[in-house]
């Protein structure tokens, strides 16, 4: 008789609730933790020692304790393999205030801050071709705006940032 068989086989997260019955509902991710997870939403469903290698992680324990709070948070699940995926639907509570465009995730204020820049760069533009034209109290408005939203574009990048 083997390791394997003296110990009972796990059931996969989804198994036991999925995310609606995770144990830890208000788990907040952040730091290596939400690195785990966005590494599994890009790279599909992924070995313990895939993680490891793709993190950095200097140890497999700091993998498996990263990859046991997001299964006790309902937010990935195991398979039989060992194979570790994100939950459908899990996505929508762990990234608020993120947008998917593509492969990317980008803060959702990004686009808020790149339409305030384009048009604050095309008013200076204005400005200086049409001398008439005065814009000012516009340009000053909104470049305070856009200097808000980079801001907080930059805090929500810096998140997601390793």
């Amino acid at each position: 008789m083997s390791a394997d068989d003296r110990q009972p086989a796990k059931p996969p997260a989804s198994a036991q609730g999925g995310p609606a019955a995770g144990k830890d509902q208000g788990l907040k991710l952040g730091g290596k933790t939400l690195r785990v997870y966005l590494y599994l939403l890009k790279s599909g469903p992924s070995e313990l020692r895939e993680v490891q290698h793709a993190l950095q992680m200097s140890t497999g324990s700091l993998a498996v304790y990263h990859l046991n709070r997001l299964l006790q948070a309902g937010y990935v699940e195991q398979d039989q393999a060992g194979r570790y995926a994100p939950v459908r639907g899990s996505v929508s509570g762990v990234l608020e205030g993120y947008s998917r465009v593509g492969f990317a995730i980008l803060p959702q204020l990004f686009f808020y801050s790149l339409l305030f820049s384009i048009l604050v760069i095309f008013f200076s533009v204005e400005l200086v071709l049409d001398p008439v034209f005065s814009p000012y109290p516009l340009i000053a408005s909104a470049g305070g705006a856009v200097c808000a939203l980079w801001l907080e574009t930059v805090r929500l990048w810096r998140k997601l940032a390793p």
